[in-house]
């Protein structure tokens, strides 16, 4: 691996750990081992780069993707993402508590998104999914989605919650960013998003195109978090009922009898009943919402995603495509780039890529399994696939595929479930919000 001086830097401060260990390759080059510690220090380290240096200048945004090969779509590098931002903000706080950068400086760069959040295109204070990061004004993602992402919402303001639980008794500053983002928080109008008092949430609303694209939020996939701060709304809170007749479908999320490789599913995954879908559903709603002893009528979400994360390892591991490379040290199956640019990977829906985000991120429900495969991606692969901002999005032995490309919602997750499983950090934050233990039992969940 070509290291960057910023990684030698590090490695150098790493280094006097008494863990510390050398190793000798094949061709007698000595290089350092580093501790399990000393490891996730270095991917956290270069993944929270993409939020903070990596940030859109104007904004402070994560812009939606950094190819370092330069080759973009529709020139898009000022374009930013709202959900992708929200993503990666507990590995913003967890880079504060590391000591790489200042308090101080963290909260300068959150008023600099408050205050473009604050001026930039929203409906009933929801924003889209895409945003320009020079004018604020909206990005569209598909023809008819060029007005309010629900989803997307959700997942930039759960990050901003947090953001506000940090700073809320700080400083008078502080207190004043804390209370910018309660507004912003505040005016978003989650029950708009009925169409009219239906027992259903909706996913987009668009200025031009109304309900047209007409996307329930029917459970299970990555939208838990969506029903849970809409419940949990202080300004527009949902009926809960919309949460048991639209997400639970009245009860028939639960599945039956689905055990792939012996292993129990308790819910249905959509479209993906048979072995789970992509890793990301056990991810993005769960960056801020601790799924540990999180228990409703329908199932214990910390044994279904770590079962979802062990039925996708199996399938690598089982590797009914004879792909190259898989195996316990190298598994994953989540939407990433992929060999036909970009694919929802997930057991019966391989084509040999592997996402790096998938098993990294899986850290927290299955730590030694995901370890494995953090030291050979960075041991074994090194420059092949890890660059400035940690881990490219995919990779495939199998197809020589090696593409220096990022996108947000596979680096936030990273950052953040790593800060997660190391010290609870956005997990304790999040469900000590008064609102959010209100939303929760409106639902009937428990055991949190």
């Amino acid at each position: 691996m070509h290291y960057s001086f910023q990684l030698l830097i590090l490695i150098v401060l790493l280094s006097v750990s008494s863990k510390t260990k050398e190793s000798t390759n094949s061709k007698g080059h000595v290089s350092i081992r580093l501790s399990d510690n000393q490891l996730l220090d270095t991917v956290a380290f270069y993944t929270f780069q993409y939020f903070w240096n990596g940030a859109e200048p104007n904004s402070g945004m994560a812009p939606e993707r950094i190819h370092l090969d330069g080759n973009y779509p529709d020139n898009d590098q000022h374009i930013v993402t709202t959900g992708g931002t929200g993503m990666g903000l507990i590995g913003v706080l967890g880079a504060i508590e590391r000591g790489w950068i200042s308090r101080d400086q963290a909260r300068v760069r959150f008023e600099k998104m408050v205050t473009f959040l604050g001026k930039a295109d929203r409906w009933h204070g929801i924003w889209p999914h895409w945003l320009d990061g020079n004018t604020g004004k909206v990005k569209p993602f598909s023809p008819k989605d060029d007005g309010a992402d629900l989803v997307e919402s959700a997942f930039l303001i759960q990050g901003l919650l947090v953001v506000r639980e940090y700073f809320k008794n700080g400083t008078s500053v502080e207190k004043e960013l804390a209370e910018r983002i309660n507004q912003l928080w505040k005016e978003m109008d989650w029950n708009f998003h009925t169409q009219g008092g239906q027992k259903v949430l909706y996913w987009h609303w668009s200025p031009n195109f109304g309900w047209e694209m007409n996307f329930a939020l029917e459970g299970y996939n990555e939208a838990l978090i969506v029903y849970i701060l809409a419940a949990s709304s202080p300004t527009h809170p949902i009926d809960p009922e919309a949460y048991h007749q639209g997400w639970a479908s009245s009860g028939n999320i639960k599945a039956k009898g689905v055990s792939p490789f012996g292993i129990p599913l308790q819910l249905k995954h959509n479209g993906a009943e048979e072995y789970g879908g992509p890793l990301f559903w056990a991810h993005y709603s769960y960056l801020s919402l601790n799924p540990k002893g999180l228990k409703d009528k329908y199932a214990d979400y910390w044994q279904e995603n770590r079962n979802q994360t062990l039925i996708n390892r199996a399938w690598c591991i089982t590797n009914s495509g004879n792909f190259k490379g898989y195996g316990e040290d190298l598994w994953g199956l989540t939407a990433s780039y992929s060999i036909n640019f970009y694919n929802a990977h997930r057991p019966g829906n391989d084509t040999g890529v592997i996402s790096p985000t998938a098993a990294v991120s899986s850290i927290v429900y299955t730590p030694e399994e995901s370890l494995k495969v953090i030291r050979n991606l960075y041991e074994n692969y090194g420059d092949k696939v890890f660059g400035k901002y940690g881990f490219y999005d995919a990779m495939s032995p199998e197809h020589d595929f090696f593409p220096q490309r990022y996108l947000a919602i596979d680096q936030g997750p990273m950052v953040s479930m790593i800060e997660n499983y190391r010290s609870g950090l956005g997990w304790n934050l999040f469900m000590k919000a008064p609102e959010i233990e209100i939303g929760l039992k409106k639902l009937g969940f428990e055991g949190y």
